[in-house]
């Protein structure tokens, strides 16, 4: 059974509300109703007899029949126990974090589809997968004809979309030019018509005159999620989604006082990498996969917050140095895990993946991988924006610069990824050109 962070960010506002109830309810002496919830909003009512003594396979197994689910779906979904301020949990069906993606696009069940479809649409709606608005006009065609049918110029016109917009498109999306100081900044200017752009790639959207409902259902399913497959939070082929932690990080000092303050995020953590995420402005502000980042978890003396750091590399006027970013979160620990246990499931698949090589008949060529090349757009939302972080700059052999501090004579961290000949390793110290503090 996963569970994810207690922080009462970390559940979206219709699932806190709900997970204020509990999940179980006691009907008898020894049957038990239990609510599992879907990340539709809908429920399954289950009664079940000794609870205390119900292994999680056999609950998995329970809520499998009654959504009439294929042995497959036990590899696909986990059950999740989710509470927004550490009061009765709510339990819910949801993907397993785990779960290969290239093995997504390989299953034929429509109803397994649907539900990974709707998870992956509740995290673009939700903004939990910023994407840039080219393919959220995608993404927000193919939910119109997978719940409004096939494109009719009648009945689907840019009104009758506007209507419903936040149920195609991401909510701050939609939400952006209605204030009256965007307004007033905007001086009378048009508007972006993103519901004209969404009917346009309604319009679009094509699939085979003779092919039949249901299985046109599977072919924009895969679609959609092949499209999220590309968002690098969501993870590469043969890599898992991901899990997401709340936190906060320093801004850059402005303003003649330096005032910095704080800026919330989100750390999502797949087989991939790490990404923080702007949780105002939807965006990324740091990737990096494990080959290009150190870290380690602290727990300070006097502040409150644990800190999860990262270190990259990166420069600093023109001089390479070390960064540190510091990520304030109660979840830091958490997080620490979860990178730690992805690089050991990570070093798994890579020795099975060698196995396996060895054993293959020399005549049979590699598959072809079918995936598109991830999104490289000039200011794409995917993109690093390392201008917007306030890190700490060092270098290997502890000369400051610009009075920098800590001092540090190497990596201070021990925990690295050490599999492979693309390690990291501390940025070396240039022979001229520091300025000592």
């Amino acid at each position: 059974m996963e569970m994810e962070g207690a922080d009462g960010a970390a559940v979206p506002p219709s699932l806190a509300d709900r997970s204020r109830r509990s999940s179980i309810s006691s009907t008898c002496a020894r049957s038990v109703d239990v609510l599992v919830y879907l990340i539709d909003d809908t429920m399954v009512q289950l009664s079940v007899d000794s609870l205390m003594s119900v292994t999680v396979h056999e609950l998995h197994r329970i809520v499998r029949d009654a959504l009439q689910l294929p042995e497959c779906a036990m590899d696909v979904f986990a059950l999740w126990l989710i509470s927004p301020l550490l009061d009765e949990p709510s339990l819910q069906f949801r993907r397993n974090v785990f779960f290969p993606k290239r093995r997504e696009l390989q299953i034929e069940n429509e109803a397994v589809l649907r539900l990974l479809y709707e998870e992956a649409k509740f995290n673009i709606l939700e903004g939990r997968y910023p994407c840039d608005m080219e393919d959220c006009e995608q993404l927000g065609a193919l939910v119109c004809r997978l719940q409004l049918g096939p494109y009719d110029q009648d009945q689907h016109t840019a009104c009758a979309l506007k209507e419903k917009l936040e149920a195609f498109l991401p909510a701050h999306l939609c939400r952006r030019g209605h204030s009256l100081l965007t307004a007033l900044w905007k001086r009378g200017a048009k508007q972006p018509a993103y519901e004209q752009g969404l009917l346009q790639a309604y319009q679009a959207v094509r699939e085979e005159a003779a092919c039949e409902e249901p299985e046109a259902l599977r072919q924009h399913y895969w679609v959609y999620l092949q499209r999220c497959h590309q968002l690098p939070y969501y993870g590469c082929v043969s890599l898992s989604s991901c899990a997401f932690f709340y936190g906060e990080i320093d801004k850059p000092a402005q303003g003649f006082l330096h005032r910095g303050g704080r800026k919330a995020v989100s750390v999502a953590i797949s087989l991939e990498g790490v990404y923080v995420i702007d949780s105002k402005e939807k965006h990324v502000l740091l990737g990096l996969r494990f080959q290009e980042l150190s870290w380690d978890h602290t727990y300070p003396d006097e502040e409150e917050e644990h800190i999860l750091w990262l270190e990259f590399d990166g420069e600093n006027e023109g001089i390479l140095v070390n960064k540190l970013l510091k990520i304030y979160s109660k979840q830091a620990e958490l997080m620490s895990g979860l990178i730690e246990y992805c690089l050991e499931l990570n070093a798994a698949a890579e020795a099975s993946a060698l196995e396996n090589s060895t054993l293959q008949s020399p005549t049979l060529p590699p598959l072809a991988s079918k995936q598109r090349p991830k999104l490289r757009r000039q200011n794409s939302v995917v993109c690093s924006r390392i201008q917007h972080l306030a890190t700490i700059d060092y270098i290997e052999d502890g000369k400051e610069i610009k009075r920098v501090k800590p001092k540090r004579t190497a990596s201070f961290f021990t925990r690295q990824f050490s599999h492979g000949a693309t390690s990291y390793s501390a940025v070396q110290a240039p022979a001229e050109s520091l300025e000592q503090g």
